[in-house]
């Protein structure tokens, strides 16, 4: 029979893991899970830390016993050490210290990312958290719960940092974010990241922009952060968020090829340098479907699919990972940001001529009762006119990750400016309007480029 070894329990490697068993059900899967926790959404993290998801066991996918009933095995609690690629093996080791040498045909490696530790002194001292797995969160949640730390603060403004500025907030902490660039949430705009800032400040954040943190000190009964600019401020907790990095120290040791920022080199079907070795997820470079090259972008929505095309093509199938947009959307108070394609800067670097045109209108007709007001940034091509990014911030009743939705759906079919026109999109007055602010956007759009 032949066998199947997956390194790794997160969406990429239970994506692939299940898709391999749908294609060939003749196959032997096994996944080796680091810790007790596969399939989890950590996507959900900040709002079981918020309180708002009450039961962490809830923020599974699947049971470990749902995985196991479609056949897959699944090793919990052990660790990958070692790939030989030559006799295809891989080396593995449990929490008590036991060792095992595990032979495969196929080879999925699902290793993910982890939190970057900046260079800042004072990282390991008790109360400083990271968040990017499980135990992560069990780990402050229990301090908060046990030490009832008042403050917090938060160093890094990206979608993490953002979530549990909310999160935090809304357990009870006096929240104070801390942001080396000049504006929060840099995957956005500067415009629409002053809005954010904006946002934050109304429900009492405090917000240090274009500071660089460079010490964390422990004083008798807190925690003192020093930075540039004569910042100093002094909390119960404090949270580094500011980013990820593929974990690929593994994959590097076996000499499967790594590129941008280390991430593992793949093709369009998972497939790594080396005979019979995939990869798929946060740990690998993805294929950018406007681009029409690789880059960095750790997505969970995306570590599904290329996971997914992973296991199919282990298992005997022949399919290709379509790429991606960058389609995100974060949730800020009440406000959501959402964003897909490419910005106008990153339109220039790709070699397109770019405008970029903001709108606002509202998100459904006014005379109903709760209309919100919506800005959309759009970006196109002034030579071809071909749609580029999108990007909408308005409040979270506003429907505003599904009307991003609509520009990525564009946007994979290579629509241009002016076909979002003729798209026959829904419309109710509680809802929308007869022309939806996707499509007045692009008639915003069109008069200024004409």
């Amino acid at each position: 029979m032949q066998s199947i070894l997956i390194i790794g329990g997160s969406d990429a490697g239970i994506s692939a893991a299940l898709r391999a068993k749908e294609v060939n059900p003749q196959v032997g899967v096994t996944v080796i899970v680091a810790d007790q926790f596969p399939n989890f959404s950590i996507c959900g993290l900040p709002f079981y830390l918020s309180g708002e998801v009450q039961d962490w066991k809830t923020l599974a996918h699947r049971t470990a016993d749902d995985i196991e009933k479609e056949g897959i095995q699944l090793l919990l609690e052990h660790t990958a050490t070692a790939i030989d690629p030559v006799k295809k093996q891989v080396s593995v080791i449990n929490m008590n210290g036991n060792m095992k040498i595990l032979g495969y045909d196929y080879l999925i490696l699902g290793t993910g990312a982890v939190s970057v530790e900046p260079d800042i002194e004072g990282l390991q001292l008790p109360g400083v958290f990271t968040l990017r797995w499980m135990d992560d969160s069990f780990a402050m949640n229990d301090y908060i719960t046990n030490r009832n730390p008042k403050s917090a603060i938060i160093i890094g403004a990206g979608y993490i940092g953002m979530e549990m500025a909310d999160a935090l907030t809304y357990r009870g902490l006096k929240v104070t974010v801390v942001e080396y660039f000049d504006s929060v949430l840099t995957n956005v705009d500067s415009e629409f990241g002053h809005l954010v800032q904006a946002e934050l400040e109304k429900h009492d954040v405090a917000v240090n922009i274009g500071i660089a943190v460079e010490k964390i000190e422990k004083n008798d009964s807190d925690l003192k952060v020093i930075g540039s600019k004569g910042f100093s401020a002094s909390v119960d907790m404090i949270l580094v968020a500011v980013g990820a990095r593929p974990e690929t120290k593994l994959a590097q040791a076996a000499g499967i090829g790594t590129g941008m920022k280390d991430a593992i080199k793949v093709d369009r079907r998972m497939h790594t340098n080396l005979p019979d070795i995939y990869a798929a997820g946060d740990g690998v470079e993805t294929w950018h479907k406007i681009l029409q090259k690789y880059t960095y972008l750790p997505l969970g929505s995306t570590a599904h699919k290329q996971g997914r095309v992973a296991g199919e093509n282990v298992a005997g199938g022949n399919t290709e990972f379509q790429g991606t947009l960058g389609t995100q959307a974060v949730k800020i108070f009440d406000l959501v940001v959402a964003r897909t394609g490419l910005r106008n800067q990153e339109a220039i670097g790709a070699g397109y001529d770019p405008l970029t045109v903001e709108t606002e209108c509202w998100d459904h007709k006014v005379y109903y009762p709760g209309a919100h007001p919506m800005k959309i940034r759009l970006t196109g091509d002034r030579r071809t006119g071909q749609l580029l990014g999108a990007q909408i911030i308005g409040h979270r009743d506003s429907e505003v990750s599904k009307r991003i939705d609509i520009f990525a759906t564009a946007l994979f079919h290579h629509m241009p400016v002016d076909g979002l026109y003729d798209l026959d999109l829904s419309y109710t007055p509680p809802l929308s309007s007869p022309w939806d602010p996707v499509q007045i956007s692009a008639q915003e759009w069109l008069e200024k480029h004409a």
